[in-house]
């Protein structure tokens, strides 16, 4: 019998037997929580903002060569992604206007060092090209600096959520290195960026500027008083600031000494870090992160400690590690084009870490999740579900509590962790950043054989652990058409080709159906989804002969979607 009848059939009775057909929920924009769906009309924003200054906005600023060209007449990475065919624009704009400088000690409110001092940075927009389709919410970035250039991270982890819920995101550059440093925007475009100064012509030597400058992009996109950085699309009901790893610890301080005078957010989302946060203060603040985040005490034990309260929601996702395989696929072809170089652990480039870098669980999902609560959080007062910690022996130093292969034990479990196919960790050593891409290493074929003796056992426990995930809301309702479903096949493919075990004719008969499958699934077809990769089984099946490892490794993660497909299927009837 072909393999994709038979694969459909046992995937349908898995679900079946677990009891979880029809749990899975599927929509197009931010999932709100069933107590808040009936409620009246979202509630107000508190943040006025009013004491922030606005700054004059110049733009959209003009493309004067092509993305790629070296005369750099360009946004600094400028998106690879299809907007147009999404319905969105990206767009440019500088921000001039006077600051003020702020020390922020601990936790208490800053306390002012300056005023009046002339600044000039820049705002990227990405948003709806037409008011039906943005959601009303704006996503504000405050830009990563690690590498001495701006990196928009939470964009490139959460950018498909984001455009399919139509959310508007805004990256802003506030601090020295991404304008001033040898890689900055200066020396990377002068004529482009020559006029921008967040150093007050080299006076201002700390980010002591940068928190009154994100309080005014901030200020320009809710409350413009000239050009609007969003166009034609209305003010924004709710403003949610993020940031990751260095613009987490920002953020924090900003929550702490500005955020109170300033009221000019509705949330504040810190992705993989920041510091302990006041607890006396009204505005939510939502923290994700990583097990690497917890193990290389990035989260700092004394935040962690911080118990979740009608303001603070903390979750940390198992087997994740701080820079993911998530996010360096998505960037690295931008930074190779504008810096001339891919990250460590780019796929196919060398690898300096001790084991394979990058973890390969899909925190991004997760992160998609927070946005959409957030939402409801600040809109109709419905607090996100809570997470267990991961568990740790020891936590000055960290070390984390992890099972007989090596995973880590607590924390948000996601399938790709809980039923593994590849032991995934948020640790790992070598030179470099390696101590913060984690590692993952896939489990030989004797493993898989001991764990999984049938194709079916694991669909079953797969689907299984991805419907609790999202019923227990660690999944955003649309989870099912995030392109990185494909993608981990496509790449699992890719592998076995390379190690010889599948031919490249026949990758090219799977990469045919797995195409036209990602297609439809990313758009909400999981019909025609599900159609098309059950023809990718019956080829895998058919044509990966004397090798039945590398077929079953193909046929689990196929079955394993095929299964989740129908599940959201059928709950979208």
């Amino acid at each position: 019998m072909p393999v994709s009848s038979t694969t459909r059939r046992n995937t349908r009775r898995s679900v079946v037997a677990f009891g979880l057909a029809g749990a899975l929920a599927v929509a197009t924009g931010p999932a709100v929580p069933a107590a808040a769906a009936g409620s009246a009309a979202p509630r107000p924003s508190t943040a006025t903002g009013q004491s922030v200054a606005n700054p004059v906005v110049a733009g959209p600023i003009p493309r004067t060569t092509p993305v790629g060209d070296p005369g750099h007449g360009y946004p600094f990475l400028a998106t690879d992604v299809n907007l147009a065919a999404a319905g969105y624009v990206e767009e440019e704009f500088f921000l001039f206007g006077t600051a003020t400088r702020y020390a922020v000690p601990g936790t208490q409110n800053a306390t002012v060092l300056g005023t009046d001092q002339p600044y000039g940075t820049r705002l990227v927009v990405r948003r709806p090209a037409n008011t039906k389709k943005f959601n009303g919410t704006v996503i504000a970035e405050w830009n990563n600096v690690s590498n001495q250039w701006d990196q928009e991270v939470d964009w490139f982890q959460s950018h498909e959520h984001l455009i399919r819920s139509g959310y508007a995101w805004v990256g802003v550059s506030a601090q020295r290195a991404g304008l001033h440093s040898a890689t900055g925007l200066k020396a990377w475009s002068p004529t482009r960026y020559g006029p921008l100064d967040v150093t007050v012509g080299g006076t201002v030597t700390d980010d002591s500027l940068s928190y009154d400058i994100f309080s005014q992009a901030v200020k320009a996109v809710r409350n413009p008083t000239g050009v609007d950085p969003l166009g034609k699309l209305p003010a924004p009901q709710y403003v949610i600031a993020t940031g990751h790893s260095q613009s987490a610890g920002r953020l924090a301080n900003y929550y702490n000494g500005v955020q109170p005078s300033a009221n000019v957010l509705d949330a504040v989302v810190l992705h993989g870090g920041g510091g302990v946060l006041r607890t006396d203060l009204t505005t939510p603040v939502f923290r994700i992160n990583s097990e690497g985040d917890v193990a290389s005490g990035i989260l700092p034990a004394a935040a962690r400690a911080q118990a979740d309260s009608p303001v603070l929601r903390s979750w940390e996702v198992a087997g994740a590690s701080h820079g993911d395989w998530k996010l360096i696929t998505d960037y690295g072809p931008l930074r190779k084009r504008d810096i001339g170089s891919y990250p460590g652990g780019y796929p196919g480039e060398p690898q300096t870490c001790t084991l394979p870098s990058l973890s390969r669980v899909p925190q991004h999902m997760v992160q998609n999740a927070v946005y959409d609560h957030t939402v409801a959080w600040v809109a109709h007062g419905v607090t996100p579900p809570t997470a267990p910690q991961i568990q740790t022996t020891t936590t000055t130093p960290p070390a984390i509590a992890r099972d007989d292969l090596g995973l880590a034990l607590g924390g948000i479990r996601l399938a790709q962790h809980q039923v593994p196919l590849r032991i995934n960790s948020g640790s790992n050593s070598g030179p470099g950043f390696c101590f913060l891409d984690g590692s993952s290493v896939p489990l030989t074929d004797a493993q898989l054989a001991t764990r999984y003796p049938t194709v079916g056992s694991y669909v079953d426990a797969a689907v299984a652990a991805t419907l609790a995930a999202a019923d227990a809301g660690y999944l955003p309702a649309s989870f099912t058409r995030d392109p990185a479903w494909y993608s981990d096949l496509r790449y699992l493919i890719a592998e076995y080709v390379a190690a010889g075990r599948i031919s490249e004719y026949v990758a090219a008969r799977l990469e045919d159906r797995l195409h036209r499958a990602e297609q439809a699934g990313t758009a909400g077809n999981a019909a025609r989804a599900s159609e098309l990769l059950g023809q990718l089984a019956d080829r895998a099946q058919l044509r990966i002969t004397g090798d039945p490892a590398a077929r079953d490794a193909v046929l689990r993660v196929t079955g394993a979607l095929i299964a989740l497909l129908d599940a959201a299927e059928r709950r979208s009837r």
